[in-house]
């Protein structure tokens, strides 16, 4: 009898990671890498929120709390959602784990049956297919091409669609790819979804406030009101509030629902740190002046990087809306040979040579779902920004 699960056969580790991880190593033996791999603001996280955690450790706030969440910070979050979202939910109906991660795995956990359906479109965050995965589901995974700019369309969710779907999840802005959904778009989606009274809505809407030019964000109930009995609402401090560490994700959703995934946590890890969740209230009920000003620097990263990248020969890049990712096309070097005589024949060869040759860590379109391309993290500084994509035109220009 094998001694470790047989469930760790249908999920592999996080694509991601594992770039970073590489990269960090690479470093650490004198290599000079430049790491545009990992989806984490180089921003420090805001003073009154670091105060805010000073405080509550002078004040011995360091025991356990509720397993899923202090009332301070519940009712800091229902504030939020009514604040900036216009959704009213009561305490009752929030929910607050370590990171975002862990309330996306609750609810699919609190949720899914063997065979139960969850759409994710692609290119998708790495970490969806995998986890409905462990909870028994079955990912129904809808390509979304450059041409429809990355995002779900209405017919495409119709027709993916069985008695067996439970969910379908919706990221916006993208994590790879930037591109956030119109108002109008999320309205046909729920025009659909109002058509299909047995799926939900899970919308992971955790770069929010990383918005640029003209778009403005909206989330699903907000748009259609209706569909609130239906639709877990996840989001968290990680990446406006340069918060990643602290790990603290937070979610509205039905009441059921909630409890379930508050059994869940219960058998877990428990309650998230009390420490980081004193230091959510203070960012959620905060000034938030200091957005305005990291998202001109975004920005100004992101104008720099879509315009060196169509600079490189072989590569395409269209502007994202939000977050701080590019995902641009390698398909102009698929079939090129590298100085070294290593032929590209996919989005992992082009990393890895670009790696191997310029010491830049990007991750491979393939860990998203769609190929050929590869994400770019420009929440680096900006001289970074510009060295690495001067080394990708580099590399570019070496293929023949």
């Amino acid at each position: 009898m094998p001694f470790l699960a047989t469930r760790l056969s249908r999920i592999k580790p996080s694509p991601t990671i594992g770039v970073t991880d590489t990269a960090r190593a690479l470093k650490a033996a004198g290599r000079d890498i430049i790491s545009m791999s990992v989806g984490e603001p180089d921003f420090d996280t805001p003073d009154h929120v670091k105060a805010a955690a000073i405080e509550a450790i002078q004040n011995g706030d360091t025991k356990y709390t509720a397993v899923d969440g202090t009332a301070a910070l519940k009712a800091a979050i229902c504030a939020k959602f009514q604040r900036e979202n216009n959704l009213s939910y009561k305490p009752e109906n929030i929910t607050v784990g370590t990171g975002g991660k862990q309330i996306l795995y609750n609810a699919l956990m609190a949720s899914l049956d063997a065979g139960d359906e969850v759409i994710i479109p692609s290119p998708y965050w790495v970490s969806y297919p995998d986890m409905v995965l462990l909870a028994a589901g079955e990912p129904v995974i809808v390509p979304c091409g450059e041409n429809a700019h990355f995002k779900l369309t209405a017919e495409a969710l119709e027709a993916a669609i069985t008695p067996r779907t439970k969910w379908v999840i919706l990221n916006s802005p993208s994590n790879p790819t930037g591109m956030g959904y119109t108002r109008a778009e999320i309205r046909a989606l729920a025009d659909v979804l109002l058509k299909h009274s047995h799926v939900w809505v899970m919308t992971d809407d955790m770069y929010e406030h990383l918005a640029y030019d003209d778009w403005q964000f909206c989330t699903m109930a907000e748009v259609e009101p209706a569909l609130i009995d239906r639709t877990l609402t996840v989001n968290g401090v990680s990446k406006a509030y340069a918060m990643t560490g602290w790990r603290i994700g937070y979610a509205g959703g039905p009441k059921a629902l909630i409890k379930a995934m508050a059994t869940i946590q219960s058998q877990s890890t428990s309650n998230p740190s009390s420490i980081s969740q004193a230091a959510a209230v203070a960012a959620l009920t905060g000034d938030l002046s200091f957005l305005a000003e990291r998202n001109e620097i975004f920005r100004e990263r992101r104008d720099l990087c879509v315009d060196l990248l169509n600079d490189a020969p072989g590569l395409s890049c269209i502007k994202p809306d939000g977050a701080f990712y590019v995902y641009p096309s390698c398909a102009g070097t698929i079939g090129k040979t590298t100085p070294s005589g290593k032929v590209i024949k996919n989005d992992s060869d082009f990393v890895t040579a670009l790696l191997e040759a310029e010491g830049v860590a990007a991750v491979q379109g393939a860990a998203f779902g769609l190929e050929p391309y590869f994400r770019l993290s420009y929440a680096t500084s900006t001289e970074l920004v510009i060295d690495a994509c001067r080394r990708i035109q580099r590399f570019c220009q070496s293929l023949s």
